[in-house]
């Protein structure tokens, strides 16, 4: 069985906030490719209970960081109908994710 590694490597300040983050794929072919964002999370079957992790480096500006969760959001959308094939609460995530970006003007009404 052939084995992967995604690697994130984390520069912390003297607080242990997040300053610089670069992750690496070697068998997607990428190599350090620096971030500004992330967001993980876990299933753990036998707590049944989601373990996170989210990390953004301090200089990450709000704008970026604002259309940075629309995106995610949308995606989780495709991932959610993807893993379930649930259309009509796939479409409810859809139209939340419209109301977040038109809340916050990434996207117009």
């Amino acid at each position: 069985m052939k084995k992967s590694n995604i690697n994130i490597e984390v520069t912390l300040d003297e607080n242990k906030i997040p300053e610089e983050m670069f992750w690496s794929a070697p068998d997607g072919g990428v190599n350090k490719k620096e971030c500004k964002a992330l967001l993980m999370s876990f299933w753990d079957h036998d707590v049944q209970e989601t373990l996170k992790m989210d990390l953004w480096v301090k200089k990450m500006p709000i704008d970026q960081m604002q259309l940075f969760f629309y995106q995610t959001l949308l995606s989780m959308s495709d991932s959610f109908y993807n893993a379930t094939k649930d259309e009509k609460m796939t479409q409810s995530l859809r139209d939340f994710c419209k109301f977040f970006g038109e809340k916050l003007k990434i996207i117009k009404k």
